[in-house]
């Protein structure tokens, strides 16, 4: 997981196996809560998941600003980075 191709792979991956999206859905710009329909709970289970894969804590600050694809995409290759 070294480039955002990759994560944005491994994301998509996740979204459509965990939270049953359809793949056509999931792009960069697509809203996690209004157009991918996620909830606050999804969001921790998200969270969770991406923790268990990349083997790095995620702090809640850093998720708080998340609100597409893209944004995730972004906070997991700044921590993988770190």
């Amino acid at each position: 997981m070294q480039n955002r191709e990759q994560i944005l792979q491994m994301l998509s991956r996740i979204l459509q196996d965990e939270f049953e999206i359809d793949a056509d859905d999931i792009t960069e710009t697509a809203s996690l809560y209004q157009d991918l329909d996620l909830d606050s709970i999804d969001a921790v289970d998200l969270v969770i998941k991406l923790q268990q894969i990349t083997g790095k804590k995620i702090q809640p600050e850093a998720f708080k600003s998340v609100r597409t694809v893209g944004d995730v995409v972004d906070a997991i290759a700044q921590l993988v980075q770190e």
